[in-house]
């Protein structure tokens, strides 16, 4: 998945996750941080890289808008009944 940084990077569409990938598990935690996905994250920090896992990919932590951090597990964090909660959108 391949992000641009500009300012009309507004989605066209939203549909929810049907099922567990390492995409769905990356998206679930900036939702749970308060940002749509990791272009609105890079957008809002104004370019800040994201931590991730070496290993898995997942992303490791994460800024919120009031500047508390989350942080995550190496493991999959994204329950079976959280899934359908994930909003996938297209840009």
């Amino acid at each position: 998945m391949s992000f641009t940084t500009d300012n009309n990077s507004t989605p066209k569409s939203m549909s929810r996750a049907k099922g567990w990938t390492a995409e769905i598990e990356n998206l679930f935690r900036f939702q749970q941080a308060g940002y749509r996905d990791e272009l609105e994250y890079i957008q809002v920090k104004q370019g800040s890289l994201v931590d991730k896992w070496p290993e898995s990919g997942f992303v490791k932590k994460l800024q919120r808008r009031d500047n508390t951090f989350y942080y995550y597990s190496r493991k999959r964090e994204c329950e079976e009944r959280d899934i359908n909660k994930v909003k996938v959108y297209a840009y």
